[in-house]
């Protein structure tokens, strides 16, 4: 089966299709025949007054075996209002039902078990975008092995595996999925973590009101990996290691010694400036452009000492700023 060009999400400034006007759009409301354009405007205006404000709408989508249906039902345990397995089809229509019921939060499972199905996102978003609701994505990733080892231990075949190997069907869902985790808000990666991590990762998330940018600042080590659900990654090892320190080596960044140690040292505030400003300068675009959540990961060896420390100054920072800030430590404990 040769590979398919995976559908693509981006929606050019002003290229977005309205949507076609039907008995629950404005465009279609009933007004007096000859009525003027000053009685047409006021009773636009009048009926838009009294539409109800468009729900959050959230796409939960990623890789089959990443953990789509653990971060659904951790949403619904948010109070989100659900749905599984929707036809992208069927989205517009569903997002004006729950506007008309008053619901604010709305989470769609969207994947591949349909692929023309799922070539129609692009469309769906671009009219949703037209109409006011700027939909986020949450991605779901893991890596090929550990999808291979969920598989097999649920028995059940991937969704454009076919007649071949498990591996294929993998790759082929990663081709057609490029460009939506490209473009999605948050993408977590899940190779590592259990049932209640994840769920713990998606209530750092998405348990607030929609108010403005999220942040989550993740501290790490190199020697474990990157982690590729990071947006941002930043190195902290040009600072000295707190672990030759005798005394401070049984400690963590968390310690208020190792803490004030980190910062003593030359350039650790001023890294801290220059990222503080860095996401002045970054916060009103990425708004703009609907990006919600952001993933800034800050490294270090093992990610115990100056990753930790660092990782809480400036996501102290950023909460000054009004930034919805939440912080996780990775590998702390795994040393």
């Amino acid at each position: 089966m040769s590979p398919q060009t995976p559908p693509d999400f981006t929606t050019p400034s002003g290229a977005a299709t309205p949507l076609a006007a039907d008995e629950g759009s404005a465009s279609a409301a009933p007004v007096a025949e000859g009525a003027s354009a000053p009685a047409r405007a006021t009773f636009l205006d009048t009926f838009e007054e009294d539409m109800p404000e468009s729900p959050r709408v959230l796409i939960i989508t990623g890789m089959s075996g990443a953990g789509r249906r653990t971060a659904a039902h951790a949403l619904e345990d948010l109070g989100w209002y659900v749905v599984d397995n929707l036809p992208p089809g069927m989205l517009i229509g569903l997002v004006r039902l729950t506007q008309d019921h008053g619901i604010e939060r709305l989470a769609v499972v969207l994947d591949v078990r349909s692929r023309a199905l799922f070539e129609q996102l692009p469309t769906v978003f671009a009219e949703l975008q037209a109409s006011g609701v700027q939909p986020e994505v949450l991605f779901l990733e893991a890596a090929d092995d550990v999808i291979v080892r969920r598989q097999e231990s649920s028995r059940r075949p991937l969704p454009l595996q076919g007649d071949d190997r498990l591996l294929d069907g993998i790759a082929r869902e990663r081709h057609m999925m490029s460009t939506l985790r490209a473009a999605a808000d948050m993408v977590i990666d899940t190779s590592t973590l259990n049932v209640h991590q994840l769920n713990r990762r998606v209530a750092y998330a998405y348990a607030g009101e929609d108010d403005g940018l999220g942040v989550t600042v993740m501290s790490f080590g190199f020697k474990n990996g990157l982690p590729v659900d990071a947006d941002m990654v930043m190195d902290v090892r040009f600072l000295p290691n707190p672990h030759w320190v005798p005394e401070l080596r049984p400690q963590t960044g968390l310690s208020a010694a190792v803490s004030d140690y980190v910062l003593r040292q030359p350039g650790a505030v001023e890294f801290l400036e220059v990222l503080d400003q860095l996401f002045a300068i970054m916060t009103p675009g990425y708004i703009q452009e609907g990006k919600r959540q952001v993933t800034l990961a800050i490294g270090c060896t093992g990610g115990k000492h100056r990753s930790t420390a660092m990782s809480e100054q400036i996501a102290e920072r950023l909460r000054r700023r009004g930034l919805n800030v939440s912080v996780l430590h990775r590998d702390l404990g795994k040393e």
